[in-house]
């Protein structure tokens, strides 16, 4: 079975209903295990060790991405929130830009993005900013609706 979904930021899957979904490719920066403080696990397994930046796989590859990258600048770098979701680069907006566009290369055409981002350091504006698409539907979560789940649909190409 080929893969029809791309994860390019799976971290630990914690999202995903079926971790093992031979549907999704499970991609990754880091591939590491920790014991956080609580002592539970955290393990960073991706199918692929990759970065979302410069994306290892042809154009139109998937009909779905799921695009969850670090949402966090501040963070200490042996925090278990920075151990949990990833922590940005200095040239967070420059990464980020160049994730949208890899996503964006490596769906099909009519082919969805999803797109999660947690605002509490960043505003979802300053990053929907950081692309040329236009988002189809977006829904905001959790306590105090800091996560934003945000669809796009890229559109064939006119070739009027």
């Amino acid at each position: 079975m080929i893969a029809k979904v791309l994860d390019p930021c799976c971290g630990s899957r914690m999202f995903h209903f079926d971790r093992q979904n031979p549907n999704v490719v499970f991609g990754d920066i880091r591939s590491e295990s920790h014991v956080l403080c609580d002592g539970r696990s955290l393990d960073i397994a991706p199918d692929i060790e990759m970065d979302f930046r410069a994306m290892p796989f042809e154009d139109e590859s998937f009909h779905a991405v799921v695009f969850d990258p670090p949402h966090l600048l501040h963070a200490g770098d042996k925090s278990w929130l920075a151990l949990k979701y990833g922590k940005l680069n200095q040239d967070w907006k420059d990464d980020l830009t160049r994730g949208f566009s890899e996503c964006f290369r490596v769906l099909k055409p009519n082919g969805m993005l999803i797109f999660k981002w947690n605002e509490t350091q960043i505003k979802v504006s300053e990053i929907l900013a950081l692309t040329n698409q236009k988002p189809w539907f977006g829904h905001p979560s959790g306590k105090r609706a800091n996560t934003h789940w945000i669809g796009f649909m890229k559109m064939e190409q006119s070739h009027d």
